[in-house]
C-alpha cells in the first residue's frame, strides 16, 4: 500500500497537479494539507474521478484544511479541534482492507508559527508550541503503541541537523529552533514513533521537502527544510518497504512550495 502526504496549498487550484501526480505515482492513500476551501466547495467529484471513492475532509475558507483520499474504505472518520480552535488541522480515519482495519491514519497540519520564535511577542509561535504539546498528550491517552497507526502531515518542524540546509544559521529561524525541536521530539517519543522516511535515509544525509517561494532559483540554491513527515507505530516498522520525496513536483508549473512524500508498506 502506498501512502502519500502533500501540503497542496489549495486543493481547488492544484487539483490538476494532483491528477498528474496520481497518474505517475499511483498512491493508494493521499493525505492533503492546506486545502484552503470550506467543505461546500471541496472538489469531491473531481477527486473521486481520480480513483479515490473514499474521501474525508474538513476545511475553511482561505486557510488550513486537511483531507484523506483513499482507494480503500474509510471508517471512524474523526476531526479534532486543537488548542480550543476550530481551525481544521487534524483529521483521522481507519483505512480498511478486507473488512479489517489496516491502520489508523492521522493527518496533521501543525501551525507554521509566524516569523519570531518568541511566544511572548508572537502568539502564533505560542499556538504552535501548544499544538504540539497537545498532540504529545493526546496520542498516548487515546491510543496504544501496539496499534498499527500512521501519522502524516506538514508538521512545520525540521528536527534534525540535516533536515535543514544550514543547522547553524537556522537555529533562530522558526521551524528549527531548539524549543520546537524539543517539543516535536517529545511528541515523537510519546508513542515510540518510527520516522518512516529516515528509516531509509541516514540522519547524516540532507533531506528536504520544502523550498521557499522567495528563492529565485530554489533548485540551484537548495535551501530546503524537511517539514513534511510520515511516522508509524512499531507494528508497521517491519512492513516499511521504501520512501520517496518527489522533489521534481516542486518544479512543476504553479507548484506548492512543498514536495509530496511517499512511503510503501507491505500490507
Amino acid at each position: 500500500m502506498r501512502v502519500m502526504t502533500w501540503n497542496i496549498n489549495s486543493v481547488r487550484l492544484r487539483a490538476p497537479l494532483l491528477a498528474e501526480l496520481v497518474k505517475h505515482s499511483a498512491p493508494d492513500v493521499v493525505c492533503l494539507q492546506e486545502t484552503k476551501t470550506p467543505d461546500e466547495h471541496f472538489p469531491r467529484e473531481v477527486l473521486e474521478k481520480l480513483g479515490y471513492p473514499h474521501i474525508a475532509f474538513v476545511g475553511m475558507k482561505g486557510y488550513n484544511g486537511v483531507a484523506i483520499l483513499s482507494k480503500f474504505p474509510l471508517e471512524d472518520i474523526r476531526t479534532f479541534p486543537r488548542c480550543l480552535k476550530e481551525d481544521c488541522r487534524h483529521i483521522a480515519a481507519k483505512v480498511m482492507q478486507d473488512d479489517k482495519t489496516a491502520f489508523d491514519i492521522h493527518n496533521l497540519y501543525v501551525p507554521a508559527g509566524g516569523d519570531k520564535p518568541d511566544p511572548v511577542i508572537n502568539d502564533k509561535f505560542q499556538h504552535k508550541l501548544d499544538f504540539v504539546d497537545e498532540l504529545s498528550e493526546f496520542f498516548p491517552k487515546h491510543h496504544a503503541n501496539d496499534e498499527p497507526m500512521i501519522v502524516v502531515g506538514d508538521l512545520n518542524i525540521a528536527p534534525l541537523e540535516n533536515d535543514v540546509w544550514s543547522h547553524k544559521q537556522m537555529l533562530k529561524v522558526v521551524s528549527h529552533t531548539p524549543v520546537e525541536v524539543e517539543k516535536l521530539n517529545d511528541f515523537y517519543r510519546s508513542m515510540g514513533w518510527i520516522d518512516a522516511v529516515r528509516h531509509f535515509v541516514p540522519d547524516e544525509e540532507k533531506l528536504y521537502s520544502w523550498w521557499s517561494y522567495r528563492a529565485r532559483d530554489w533548485e540551484a540554491s537548495d535551501r530546503g527544510r524537511r517539514l513534511d513527515h510520515i511516522w508509524v507505530t512499531d507494528p508497521l516498522k517491519e512492513k516499511l518497504k521504501s520512501q520517496q520525496v518527489l522533489k521534481t513536483v516542486r518544479g512543476w508549473e504553479r507548484p506548492s512550495d512543498h514536495a509530496p512524500v511517499i512511503i510503501d508498506i507491505d500490507m
